[in-house]
Order: C-alpha cells, then sequence, then structure tokens
C-alpha cells in the first residue's frame, strides 16, 4: 500500500461518562455503534480492514472489500465500525458467526448476512494526511464523501453515521435509538486531531439493573479464585438460561468469592440446570461451549446449585443476553432465585436502524 497513513493503526478510544455533557461550543454527539471496530485502508483495489487488537478483519468480509472498491475514493482511510443488520436493529450475534475459520463457510455467510461498514472519522484521502486536523474539518470532509449524487447512498453498504452539535437533539437520539440496538452515543471535541489509542473522546451508556440466578462460576486465570460468575434468567417454561457473566472484581475479592460459594458447589452435574451444556441442547442458551475468539481455551466452570440471587447492573441486552459483563451490585437474599424472569427487564421501545442511517 502507498498512503500516508498506513497500518496498522491503533484506533482512538473513549472514557465512559455518566451523563451526556451539554454543548461547550466544540463537542459532536453520535450513535455508540455496537459492532467491530475497525480501520479501512484502501489504495486502489487493495484493502485491509484492521481491527482494534491488530488482526485484520479482511478475510472475513469479502463483501465489504467489494463495496469499498465500489463505493469509496481510490485512496482513504476511515475509522468506523462493522455491523451487521436483521430486521429493524443491529444484531451482534450474527456478527460473531461472521468470524470462521473455513472459507467456504465465510463465503456463505458474507451472502446470509451481509455486513455494513459505519464510517464515523476519515483519516486520510489522496494523498493528504489527516491525522493532525481538527475533528470538525475530518468530519466536514467524510461527509463530503456521502453527499446525494455520490452513488445512490441509500444502497450502500458503506454508511455515514449521524453525527449532532445540538446537544438536546443527542439526549432525544441516547433514549430512542436503543430501540435499534445502539448502545449510546459517542461524544467528541471539534478541535482535536485523531490521537490512536487515547482516550480522548467520550461515551455514555445506559444502565439497568437486573435481580439473576447465580449458577456457577468460572475459575481466574491466574489460579484457583472466581474469575467470573455465571448468571442465569428463567424463561416461561421454567428453563434457567446463561445470560452473561459478572466479572471485574479484585483479587482479594475474587478469593473471598471462593470461600462464600463454596457451600453451593455441586458435582452432581445430573440434577444442574446446566449439566448438559456439552450438548447444547436446543432451546436452551448455556454456558461452556468453546469460544471462536479464544480457539482450545477451556470454558467450562464450577456448577453451583442455583440458590443464590444477585443483583448485577448491565447495559442492554443482546437477544435473551447481556451484551457486555455485568457489574456485581449485591447479593439478594430477599429474592428467590425462581422469581428472576425475563419479564423484570425493561425493554427499549423499537426504532428502525435504517431512520438513524437515513439522519
Amino acid at each position: 500500500m502507498d498512503l500516508p497513513v498506513l497500518p496498522p493503526i491503533s484506533p482512538m478510544l473513549a472514557k465512559s461518562i455518566k451523563t451526556v455533557p451539554p454543548q461547550d461550543g466544540t463537542l459532536y454527539y453520535e450513535p455508540k455503534w455496537d459492532g467491530f471496530r475497525c480501520v479501512l485502508f484502501r489504495d486502489g483495489d487493495e484493502v485491509h480492514l484492521g481491527s482494534r487488537n491488530e488482526r485484520p478483519f479482511t478475510r472475513y468480509f469479502p463483501e465489504l472489500l467489494n463495496a469499498i472498491r465500489r463505493e469509496l475514493p481510490e485512496r482513504v482511510v476511515i475509522d468506523g465500525e462493522i455491523v451487521i443488520k436483521r430486521g429493524r436493529e443491529l444484531d451482534f450475534d450474527s456478527l460473531q458467526n461472521r468470524i470462521h475459520p473455513a472459507e467456504s463457510r465465510v463465503r456463505l455467510l458474507a451472502q446470509e448476512t451481509p455486513a455494513w461498514f459505519i464510517a464515523f472519522d476519515l483519516l486520510a484521502v489522496g494523498d493528504e494526511d489527516l491525522m493532525d486536523a481538527p475533528f470538525s474539518e475530518r468530519r466536514a470532509r467524510l461527509r463530503s464523501l456521502f453527499e446525494p449524487g455520490v452513488g445512490d447512498v441509500a444502497d450502500r453498504s458503506v454508511r455515514l453515521t449521524p453525527a449532532t452539535t445540538n446537544d438536546e437533539q443527542a439526549a432525544e437520539w441516547f433514549e430512542i435509538f436503543e430501540g435499534a440496538g445502539i448502545d449510546g452515543l459517542v461524544v467528541k471535541p471539534g478541535h482535536i486531531g485523531y490521537m490512536p489509542d487515547k482516550r480522548v473522546m467520550f461515551k455514555v451508556k445506559h444502565e439497568r439493573t437486573a435481580d439473576v440466578v447465580v449458577a456457577g462460576y468460572r475459575q481466574h486465570k491466574s489460579g484457583p479464585v472466581v474469575g467470573s460468575l455465571l448468571l442465569g434468567l428463567y424463561d416461561e417454561a421454567g428453563l434457567l438460561h446463561h445470560i452473561g457473566v459478572a466479572a471485574a472484581f479484585s483479587m482479594a475479592r475474587r478469593a473471598e468469592l471462593v470461600t462464600e460459594l463454596a457451600p453451593y458447589v455441586t458435582t452432581d452435574l445430573a440434577e444442574h440446570p446446566w449439566g448438559a451444556w456439552a450438548e447444547q441442547p436446543v432451546g436452551q442458551r448455556l454456558p461452556g461451549a468453546v469460544s471462536r475468539w479464544t480457539g482450545k481455551k477451556d470454558l467450562s466452570f464450577v456448577p453451583l446449585r442455583p440458590e443464590l440471587v444477585v443483583e448485577v447492573a448491565y447495559d442492554h441486552m443482546e437477544g435473551d443476553r447481556f451484551r457486555h459483563t455485568a457489574r456485581f451490585r449485591r447479593w439478594r437474599t430477599d429474592r428467590t432465585p425462581e422469581s428472576c424472569t425475563y419479564e423484570q427487564l425493561e425493554r427499549p421501545l423499537g426504532y428502525d436502524l435504517d431512520a438513524i442511517l437515513a439522519r
């Protein structure tokens, strides 16, 4: 490649804040996309899709390579997010399934669940390196690539994220866009250059709480202490589904949890609701499957009798599970495990993803 900005580039990052900050005369507000962060490099027919951890996505999204050659300038570097849309909203499960070692499977999934690239920053175009330019200029230059008349924008696989400088509109977006799978807002100071691997932007995410059953734990990679608690919720049929994990404990707390959980450890998997995790029965989400990200990493767990209830904080759901790691809040000795059902979860009103991108 012969570009003014070359791979690998570590993307610019954001630090978490609790509320949408008011406009100070410099801020841009954008939806926080729930996909794979990716820096796109195109030099003629040569296209490289760089991931945040510098493991290229290029081989997994052949349909995007063709779209990039068709829809973008000959020489360009763009920061963005790879996403998949199912119905009216984002589908992260389908996106994860796209990372597959078999070439034949990659080609099939490219047809069945094609991806989009959502562009939100322009790092270079032609011979121009825009890394030191303020974001306000980079945004204007990026938007010019998507103006009406530059191809049929509505039919693109490479799409431009909406952005606003109106904090009241941003607060509205924060509430209504969640129904399309958007998990918050990113706030960018308009006067700063592009700073790889620096947390100079801000992100605001939703947070809710739920009471869930603790039915097992995984050991920490450092040794026989608790790495993460395995969490479950009951459905209407009385099946306990694995919906995610709670982690991020101090090492001292991890050791304490081993003692606290010891009375609940069981070796009778026939009586455990997730005892058949290796078979992965249809209709029930279970822990224990081999991760496509970690290869042969052991994801087995220490089973616990499902008698403990914990309150956790979470940002949003991806289907029937927590999208991200939940945060431990407190034990709920006043709740029975059977009362921990999906019905307690707050569901955002639906919103059409196409309507977001039409902005």
